[in-house]
């Protein structure tokens, strides 16, 4: 965070105006990406499988989120239709989502609809956000909200942010820093507000904030204040999801879905590339000769596995004892022959299979196999390695 003395465009999250010459405090990062880098710190620190965001708004904390392995579900809910279908087709997925899928499935759902209404899709959620929403809610939705998003949907974890209207006297000109905030509130005031719906939902909560106040102002707190309510028992109220299902209030305005390992085209793809790729390195590894540049026979014996570009400091010493100590390839004449099990002693392709069934069955239609199944089978020599 930064104090600059000069004419300048307002203060906080880039709505800019203009205002006199005073003292103007600017953060590094702004405001908007630290309060996403908190959700997003929480996130990896408890891996939720379920995650949605009420008043999603451009949908950006979703597109920060949507790249964290452990998400399987990730909703964004916002009253603004337009915003949301304008903004949809940046969740879908790229290239590089198909050339590296995840290994977990992830859909992710835009809904039209009122953060005070309930709809049972969103029940059964790990955590549910509410990112500088509350203090844009009158009071009736305001009443409502706790209702909703604590009692009906009650997940296992609840994040509010809110500005700290205690900071806003170091802005200059500011009383409150949107028009379309209803209110912004104290330290106290916000957390007499969390407490009493923690007791009354039954969740714990603790305060915390983003947006450091300048040297000699420590006493204003953070600019954003932030609560972080969890479930007491730590799960999500299940029984909500067999007692009130099919309350479909919202409106779906955009859902897609990521290829991962879990589906089993991706998941050929994956092993039968993964396998062809430590197939060629061992078979050139354990060519018995090699051109020299000017055309003559190396006959200068080489070590397999050292030679090999998959082996190498990548590997921890355990892994290396594990592969050394795996069935080696082998020829037959002018085949070469690579063990499953030799395979699944590299890392990459243990953790993409099991076993060695796993393995066959996933690359049986893809890459020759021996006549028992126990091993892939390929031609000693290529036609490209006669051609240098």
């Amino acid at each position: 965070m930064e104090e600059n003395n000069l004419q300048c465009n307002s203060v906080v999250d880039g709505n800019f105006e203009e205002v006199p010459r005073e003292t103007v405090i600017k953060f590094k990062p702004p405001l908007y990406r630290q309060r996403y880098q908190f959700v997003k710190n929480l996130v990896e620190q408890h891996e939720p499988k379920k995650v949605a965001d009420l008043g999603c708004g451009d949908t950006s904390l979703l597109r920060l989120l949507k790249v964290n392995p452990c998400i399987e579900f990730l909703v964004g809910v916002d009253i603004n239709e337009d915003k949301l279908r304008w903004r949809g087709d940046t969740l879908a997925p790229l290239m590089g989502d198909y050339l590296k899928p995840r290994d977990l499935n992830l859909t992710i759902t835009l809904y039209h609809g009122s953060v005070v209404e309930r709809d049972s899709r969103l029940l059964g959620f790990d955590l549910i956000t509410c990112i500088e929403l509350i203090e844009h809610l009158d009071s009736g939705d305001l009443a409502r909200f706790p209702e909703v998003v604590f009692g009906y949907l009650s997940p296992s974890m609840i994040v509010i942010s809110t500005p700290n209207s205690e900071f806003n006297p170091l802005f200059p000109s500011v009383t409150l820093r949107d028009s379309d905030h209803k209110f912004e509130w104290t330290r106290m005031e916000f957390q007499t507000w969390a407490l009493y719906v923690a007791n009354r939902y039954d969740y714990s909560v603790e305060f915390t904030g983003v947006g450091e106040p300048p040297a000699g102002a420590e006493n204003v707190g953070y600019c954003t204040q932030i609560g972080i309510f969890r479930k007491n028992g730590g799960k999500a109220m299940e029984s909500c999801v067999s007692e009130q299902h099919d309350q479909h209030v919202y409106k779906a305005v955009f859902t897609t879905s990521y290829p991962s390992l879990q589906q089993e085209r991706f998941f050929k793809l994956v092993l039968v590339n993964e396998v062809s790729q430590q197939v060629e390195s061992l078979r050139v590894s354990h060519l018995p000769r090699q051109k020299k540049q000017d055309g003559e026979w190396d006959d200068t014996p080489k070590d397999s596995q050292a030679s090999s570009p998959c082996f190498g400091p990548v590997f921890t010493e355990v892994e290396k004892a594990k592969i050394e100590n795996s069935p080696k390839p082998f020829c037959v004449g002018d085949k070469f022959f690579v063990p499953l099990q030799r395979l699944l002693a590299y890392p990459k392709l243990n953790r993409l299979c099991a076993n060695e069934e796993t393995m066959r069955s996933g690359i049986a239609d893809s890459i020759p196999l021996s006549s028992d199944g126990s091993a892939v089978v390929a031609d000693l020599r290529d036609y490209s390695d006669e051609q240098f």
